[in-house]
């Protein structure tokens, strides 16, 4: 286990600026949550400075008890705001936003769930924002791949789900009902749902794997189709989370993105403080997403 103390690369700027300011309150007037917030994330002063943010879909208190994650854990007895849709989509077009990713606590209390809800979420942006990218950074359904289908069908452009740690390290760093596997079959079987669908996920480092079980798990992720990859280092949210293994210097990072891109995967990004949302792949998505559009239209 290392000292807390943290090395040069790791050091953030706190959040400020007059788009940090105003979208906190506009989120707060709707009573939205962000998963910026709830899991302490280091960039939150970059994506809502410059206007973007992740919206966290059904509350904030999660079904699942992960090791890694800050976001409260609990029963939320199926409670939730059926309204949600509607006043995210209104806050999106307020925000007058091109990318946009949804994401949401793990609600094992829902029958299916709470993947209608992610669908309807993202019809009511593209209703009001029909150009919008919508990217959905979903839990795994407990494997249930008709809950993955609802949310493909719900016309998302890029379906994000995250295996967060080597194979070796999932039952110390996840929940006992999530498994690498479950986690592949998601991602696997939402690419095969729709032709045009992107696929995304998210590795972090520094909890004690080794350099070829990372290796090893890019190229698990890349035989399930996966298109989009982002490596990050772990960083703990209180002394009641796991404990940072290792600092993995920049060029390590580098080495992976390398590696990665020699794999296939249309976009890494790499580094110690890339998140799952990012906004340096999403600028990259939306750029291939946009292209995609204009060709169909003009073929039409």
């Amino acid at each position: 286990m290392l000292q807390e103390r943290k090395p040069d690369w790791l050091r953030v700027r706190p959040p400020s600026g007059e788009n940090y300011v105003h979208l906190k309150g506009l989120l707060r007037s709707l009573d939205l949550h962000t998963v910026c917030e709830e899991a302490h994330c280091p960039n939150v002063w970059e994506c809502w400075g410059g206007g973007t943010a992740t919206i966290m879909l059904m509350g904030d208190t999660c079904t699942r008890g992960c090791r890694f994650c800050a976001v409260t854990s609990g029963n939320p007895h199926g409670v939730l705001d059926i309204d949600e849709p509607r006043k995210v989509a209104i806050a999106l077009s307020e925000l007058d936003l091109t990318y946009v990713v949804l994401t949401s606590v793990d609600r094992d209390d829902l029958p299916d769930g709470g993947a209608a809800h992610f669908a309807r979420t993202v019809r009511e942006i593209k209703a009001r924002s029909p150009r919008i990218i919508v990217e959905a950074l979903i839990p795994d359904f407990q494997g249930d791949l008709e809950a993955v289908r609802t949310v493909v069908d719900g016309g998302v452009d890029v379906l994000d789900h995250n295996v967060e740690t080597v194979e070796r390290l999932q039952a110390t760093v996840r929940d006992r009902r999530a498994s690498y596997r479950q986690s592949l079959a998601v991602l696997e079987g939402a690419k095969g749902m729709r032709e045009d669908i992107f696929t995304k996920s998210s590795i972090m480092l520094g909890l004690g794997e080794t350099e070829d079980e990372v290796v090893q798990t890019m190229r698990d992720l890349r035989a399930a189709g996966v298109d989009i990859l982002t490596l990050g280092q772990y960083l703990r949210p209180s002394t009641w989370h796991l404990a940072v293994e290792e600092y993995i210097p920049p060029e390590t990072f580098d080495r992976y993105r390398e590696i990665g891109e020699s794999m296939g995967f249309l976009y890494v990004a790499s580094g110690p403080l890339v998140r799952s949302s990012y906004r340096a792949g999403e600028f990259f998505l939306e750029k291939v997403i946009h292209a995609r559009r204009n060709r169909i239209r003009e073929a039409g």
